[in-house]
């Protein structure tokens, strides 16, 4: 039986603009959609366009003070910063709803059974915001607010895998007392952004790794810890935040991933969603910063996605 792959995207969010050459740019989402008009599959894509998050849905992620600081910013047609490395201008905020309704919109297609598992090309990225605190380039936690709506439809039991070079510190931050979300990240130690990524809880599995450290170390060292937390969670859905800023091309990054690495890492994770939950699993766009290896890896990300 076919497998039904949901790819949701939107064009305004590519208008959300930081720095003159700031590598979190535009042309990451058009490196994607290059990669994917080169191959012989991309027709096979269930392709749908995001809507942004409805308000309420920030509640039990985002605390109403935060969205509400962020939306007297008004940065007119210059930026306004969040933080030293996180700005916006006049479109980011729509790009960061937009991004944030994408990952909702995949969990409620892919609960609904529409679609087997799901990708989201989106940007801004999300796993570094914490609950109240946008940082790297991150304004809303956009798999936290996916793993929430599963949370509040029903799924008793979400895992978050997390393979950006950079610690997801922010989804952390949102779960690390919340037993019925098991949050796996693994990442380049010592690194930014340097928040919660010692800490000690049950349901949070980190994954340092040394700068650089190459596939068959990556390989080993996920494997051992990300299948022993999942067969003791046992969830209901996996989300993914899927960063590829650990490839050997990153300019941002030391580890030294290939794409094949990526590949693997798909076909492990879409191997344990099968064994834990019918397959059933959304990913959304984190890091990756070399615009070929970006598009090249988010190609092979779907097409195992696809199989």
């Amino acid at each position: 039986m076919a497998v039904t792959t949901l790819l949701i995207s939107h064009q305004d969010c590519q208008r959300h603009v930081m720095l003159d050459n700031h590598p979190e740019s535009p042309e990451r989402l058009a490196s994607i959609e290059q990669a994917l008009e080169q191959t012989t599959w991309a027709n096979q894509l269930l392709r749908r366009k995001a809507g942004e998050i409805d308000a309420e849905l920030f509640a039990g992620v985002h605390p109403r003070h935060y969205i509400d600081r962020l939306a007297e910013l008004r940065p007119g047609e210059g930026i306004a910063r969040i933080d030293p490395d996180t700005s916006i201008n006049r479109h980011s905020l729509r790009a960061a709803r937009l991004a944030a309704g994408a990952a909702i919109e995949a969990v409620e297609q892919v609960i609904a059974g529409t679609a087997d598992n799901a990708f989201c090309a989106v940007r801004p990225p999300g796993h570094h915001a914490e609950a109240a605190a946008g940082m790297g380039f991150c304004i809303f936690n956009n798999v936290a607010l996916a793993a929430e709506r599963a949370l509040n439809l029903g799924v008793e039991r979400v895992a978050i895998l997390d393979f950006d070079v950079h610690h997801g510190n922010g989804t952390v931050q949102i779960f690390q007392d919340r037993p019925e979300v098991l949050v796996c990240s693994s990442f380049q130690f010592p690194f930014y952004p340097g928040r919660y990524d010692q800490l000690e809880r049950p349901n949070i599995v980190l994954t340092p790794l040394s700068e650089q450290t190459a596939g068959a170390a990556f390989r080993l060292q996920v494997e051992a810890d990300w299948s022993r937390a999942l067969a003791a969670h046992r969830p209901e859905l996996i989300l993914v935040s899927a960063g590829f800023d650990a490839h050997r091309e990153d300019p941002l990054g030391g580890l030294c991933l290939e794409d094949a690495d990526y590949r693997w890492l798909t076909c492990f994770i879409k191997d344990l969603a099968q064994r834990y939950c019918a397959g059933r699993m959304v990913s959304t766009l984190e890091g990756g910063y070399n615009l070929d290896a970006l598009g090249r890896c988010v190609a092979v990300h779907l097409e195992e996605l696809l199989q």
